[in-house]
C-alpha cells in the first residue's frame, strides 16, 4: 500500500456506489432479494429516494413496519447473496484510478472505508488493482445494516497521526457526510451512487455529479 503524504490533505474514499460503479447491481441484487420475499421491485429513481440506513429503516419505508430481526437477517442474507453474484460484472467509476494516481503524486494520502464486510472487501479491493493506492484499507466488521460513524472513529485511531481535520470524505451517501461530521472530517458526496441529487443536498456538503468535481473540490476545501 502508499506511504502517507508528506502534505496534510487527506482522502477517504467510499466503495460501492463512489469508487466501484455498482448501483445497478446493488439494485438487482435488491430487487431479487424482494422477489423472494414478496416485496414490489424498485426502480432506480425509488431506489435512489427511499434508501437510507440503518437499512432495516429503509424496509420500514417500503414494508409500512420495521421488518422482525429474523426477516432483517433474512433480507440481509439474500441481498448479499444476489450482489455477490452481480458485483463480478461491475467495473471501477470511470477515471478512478487517473484521479488516485493523480492524488498521490501531489504528495498526498488516501484511504479507503467501506461498509462492506473486511474479509470481503480487502480482496475485492485488490482483484481491482487498486489496493497500493491507499494507506489502508477498512471494511466493516460487526453486523451490517448500521451506520458509518463509528467505523469512521476507528478508522482515524488507526491511520497513523492524520487528523479527521485534514481529511474530505467522497461518497455517495448521506450517511458518508455524517460519518464524517461525526469525526469532524468535511465531505464531498456524489450522485452517482444509492442517494437522488435532492436527498444528498439535504446533508449541507457539496454535492457534485462526477469524483472528478469531488476531488477538485476536496482540494479546494482541505488545502
Amino acid at each position: 500500500m502508499a506511504t502517507p503524504g508528506k502534505h496534510r490533505t487527506h482522502l477517504v474514499w467510499d466503495w460501492n456506489g463512489t469508487l466501484l460503479d455498482d448501483i445497478h447491481a446493488v439494485l438487482g441484487a435488491t430487487n431479487a432479494a424482494f422477489a423472494e420475499v414478496d416485496l414490489a421491485p424498485l426502480t432506480l429513481e425509488q431506489y435512489r429516494e427511499t434508501y437510507c440506513v440503518p437499512i432495516p429503516k429503509f424496509y420500514e419505508r417500503l414494508m409500512g413496519r420495521l421488518p422482525t430481526p429474523a426477516e432483517w437477517e433474512r433480507m440481509d442474507g439474500l441481498f448479499h447473496r444476489h450482489y455477490t453474484e452481480q458485483r463480478a460484472a461491475c467495473g471501477l467509476t470511470e477515471g478512478v484510478e487517473e484521479l488516485l494516481v493523480r492524488w498521490l503524486s501531489g504528495g498526498r494520502s488516501q484511504s479507503l472505508l467501506s461498509m462492506y464486510g473486511h474479509e470481503h472487501l480487502v480482496p475485492v479491493v485488490r482483484g481491482y488493482g487498486i489496493e497500493r493506492h491507499f494507506v489502508r484499507v477498512d471494511g466493516r466488521t460487526g453486523p451490517s445494516g448500521g451506520s458509518k460513524a463509528l467505523h469512521m472513529e476507528r478508522h482515524f485511531e488507526v491511520l497513523g497521526g492524520i487528523a479527521p481535520e485534514s481529511a474530505v470524505v467522497i461518497g455517495d451517501a448521506v450517511d458518508d457526510a455524517v460519518a464524517a461530521a461525526h469525526v469532524g472530517a468535511r465531505a464531498v458526496l456524489y450522485t452517482g451512487g444509492s442517494h437522488s441529487r435532492s436527498s444528498l443536498e439535504a446533508a449541507g456538503v457539496p454535492v457534485v455529479d462526477t469524483l472528478a468535481e469531488a476531488v477538485a473540490l476536496a482540494e479546494l476545501m482541505a488545502d
